[in-house]
């Protein structure tokens, strides 16, 4: 048996960041994957479909290039070109995961890990033909689409006629018609590539607005958005069966058929813990979620849970932090989580980001706030760059002490905004004070200050 200060089970970003930061700290550690370094964001998720929507959108650019003084001829998008770059882009930074692991002395066992139990020589996670200890364990397995019990759904994803989001990502030829199950993120980002790449497009939803909890103003912003690149809605419908014709959904008792030759569920994701063993731990769960408190800390001493295993924020900058914060205690230095102001971002076109609260939020909270919202075309860059864009900038202000709790935007260079948007929130200054900030010029960010002075 090979004992080690931590094992940590599962190598997406809260995994590998934990490890790296553990070995930097002189730490012996144990990483184990059963698949490539990276987890579903690196290889299946975040990453992979940039580098779709990127070519996408170069592509989409490349048709309405006439308006921006740009004629062009004849374009054609080769989508095994498309999937041969996004493979480029994946290899490449799994092998600079890799390269780091090597570098702060992480040993990295790539077999499936079952956690056996606890002993005196500490926790004991089975991984192949070899046996670990240690008496740290951080759980970072991740998370696994849903499939919900939709008559159909699970025949179809066996057989190809349904997509989880790896498949998704990996088609070098378009289907014809695709019909995308869930308006979420995932069901957005990949509706709006094939969309961009010519693919005829519905998305069946269950709300009656897409984004889930996205400010609704915004929302409905990329709704339109949507609707003018050909994407057909079927919101406030319930999916009742797949079919090899299509997808079945029931809207105000009626049931009706859409027809489709692909269809992608992109429901959401649930945190990945089965048949690892974690009932020999008397882990505290909430449904499959491991729970955590703010340092994350499981209710068993000495193991830690970061990322979508705990279930509280399912995005890959959320993991990252995490695992600073697990390292950090576990090291003995105080830190803890505060899950108040991640950014959420939709990476479709135009793109979607948000931090803090919405109005809705602060509604429940019962915070007294008030909400003001400008066009994006205030700004000079966004109206030299966008066809006929119609983004905002919103921001939600308290109103007791008259600071920003909330920013949402839609329009280009959303996601790399947002971050102004976060720091700004948790400086916890004033509008006045925030009012003085001076932004480049000219910059779609001068948004914000804009919108600051309503």
């Amino acid at each position: 048996m090979m004992k080690a200060d931590i094992i940590v089970l599962g190598g997406g970003p809260g995994g590998y960041l934990a490890a790296e930061r553990a070995g930097a700290a002189g730490k012996k550690v144990v990483l184990i994957e059963k698949n490539a370094l990276g987890g579903t964001c690196l290889n299946e998720g975040c990453i992979p479909s940039k580098a779709l929507l990127n070519s996408a959108k170069i592509f989409q650019h490349a048709k309405e290039g006439a308006v921006f003084g740009v004629l062009t001829e004849d374009i054609k998008l080769d989508t095994e070109q498309v999937i041969n770059h996004k493979n480029q882009v994946v290899n490449a930074l799994v092998s600079g995961v890799c390269a780091m692991m090597d570098a702060n002395g992480v040993h990295v066992v790539s077999e499936f890990g079952y956690v056996e139990g606890k002993t005196e020589e500490g926790f004991v996670v089975k991984a192949g033909a070899e046996t670990y200890s240690a008496d740290t364990l951080i759980l970072a397995s991740g998370s696994v689409p849903v499939i919900p019990p939709i008559p159909g759904l699970k025949e179809g994803v066996a057989d190809g006629t349904v997509w989880t989001n790896r498949e998704a990502l990996d088609a070098t030829k378009l289907p014809e018609k695709l019909v995308v199950i869930g308006g979420g993120v995932i069901g957005l980002e990949m509706a709006s590539y094939y969309a961009m790449s010519g693919v005829n497009v519905t998305i069946v939803e269950m709300m009656d607005k897409i984004a889930g909890p996205m400010e609704r103003e915004v929302s409905d912003i990329l709704l339109r958005a949507y609707r003018r690149k050909g994407v057909k809605f079927k919101l406030g419908c319930k999916v009742t069966g797949v079919t090899p014709e299509g997808v079945l959904y029931e809207k105000n008792g009626e049931e009706k058929l859409e027809e489709a030759d692909q269809i992608l569920c992109a429901i959401g994701r649930r945190p990945y813990t089965e048949n690892m063993g974690l009932e020999n731990l008397g882990l505290e769960m909430n449904r499959s979620a491991v729970v955590t408190d703010d340092h994350l800390r499981t209710n068993v001493d000495g193991v830690y849970a970061v990322g979508d295993i705990n279930g509280k924020v399912m995005l890959a900058h959320t993991a990252y932090r995490e695992a600073e914060v697990a390292v950090n205690n576990i090291l003995g230095k105080e830190d803890r989580m505060d899950y108040s102001t991640i950014p959420s971002v939709i990476y479709t076109d135009p793109e979607v980001a948000g931090v803090g609260e919405s109005e809705e939020s602060a509604e429940k909270k019962g915070m007294k706030v008030r909400s003001v919202s400008l066009s994006m075309n205030y700004s000079g860059r966004y109206l030299a760059e966008v066809q006929q864009g119609d983004g905002i900038c919103k921001l939600i202000v308290n109103e007791e002490d008259n600071t920003v709790v909330g920013v949402h935007m839609i329009g280009s260079y959303a996601s790399e905004i947002i971050l102004a948007a976060e720091l700004m929130i948790t400086s916890h200054k004033t509008v006045p004070e925030l009012q003085k900030l001076v932004f480049p010029h000219p910059t779609v960010g001068e948004i914000i200050r804009e919108t600051l002075f309503l």
